[in-house]
């Protein structure tokens, strides 16, 4: 019985903090969102973003995208080709990719280039106390440090997801059409009349909900690196980063799971 009442407080103290940190998370991403329009200044600062966010993983999205695009076509091929629908396969690389593919991974590979920068340059300022200074010379950090990245990755993971998505269909093309001789009017119309706006939009919309999740999750672990039970300094900030990586990979696929049942 001491067992299992242990096991039963454990099992209770989890569930608090976890609740606890959802709810702190998702209070930083209000905070966050409510200072997108603070001032002129964040602007500028959020351009600076969409280039380290956005442009700077441009070929890393572009390389995945095309290999992920030759895969699609590959599997997708010889899939279709025992049912006789190889006339298919433009349907199943872009509704695979537009739907799902595009920007899932746009996400995951984003956490990894972006969000691991993220917490990790933020990790850096708050345990060198800059974020204190910047409390001094009345500058609001969630205006200076957060605002300008939520900004930068609502405009980047849609954007980024759509050339994931261009590069994926040109990638299975390359695959079906001019290695396995698909016809390429069969490709092309089956793309053109399979994807419909309603997949689109459905695309974007997780892109931009996984981009908030990854920044927020990503801002917030470095944010708190100093609050952190199971390291102190330095390496604070590597358990922060590698936190913030994992949650957000975790949230990204749970998170599609919610609104691919919500959009079918």
């Amino acid at each position: 019985m001491t067992k299992f009442s242990a096991l039963f407080a454990a099992s209770g103290r989890w569930a608090i903090s976890a609740v606890f940190a959802v709810g702190d998370t998702t209070l930083f991403m209000f905070a966050g969102l409510a200072r997108i329009f603070s001032g002129v200044a964040i602007f500028s600062r959020a351009l600076r973003q969409l280039y380290i966010i956005g442009y700077k993983s441009l070929f890393v999205i572009l390389l995945i995208g095309i290999f992920c695009g030759m895969v699609l076509g590959l599997q997708g091929y010889y899939t279709l080709v025992k049912f006789g629908s190889v006339g298919l396969l433009g349907s199943a690389v872009s509704l695979s990719l537009v739907r799902e593919l595009g920007p899932v991974l746009t996400a995951i590979m984003l956490t990894g280039r972006a969000g691991s920068s993220m917490a990790a340059e933020i990790g850096v300022m708050r345990i060198t106390d800059q974020i204190d200074a910047l409390d001094v010379m009345d500058i609001n950090p969630m205006a200076y440090l957060v605002s300008p990245r939520l900004l930068a990755s609502m405009i980047s993971f849609p954007l980024l997801t759509a050339v994931f998505d261009v590069v994926g269909i040109v990638g299975g093309y390359l695959t079906g059409v001019l290695m396995l001789n698909i016809n390429e009017g069969a490709y092309f119309y089956r793309i053109a009349s399979s994807i419909t706006m309603a997949d689109l939009a459905g695309g974007f919309a997780k892109a931009l909900v996984f981009g908030l999740l990854v920044t927020t999750v990503c801002c917030h672990q470095g944010y708190n690196t100093h609050r952190r039970r199971d390291s102190v300094g330095p390496e604070a900030v590597g358990s922060a980063t590698t936190s913030a990586v994992v949650i957000s990979c975790v949230l990204i696929l749970a998170a599609d799971y919610a609104l691919t049942s919500f959009l079918l």
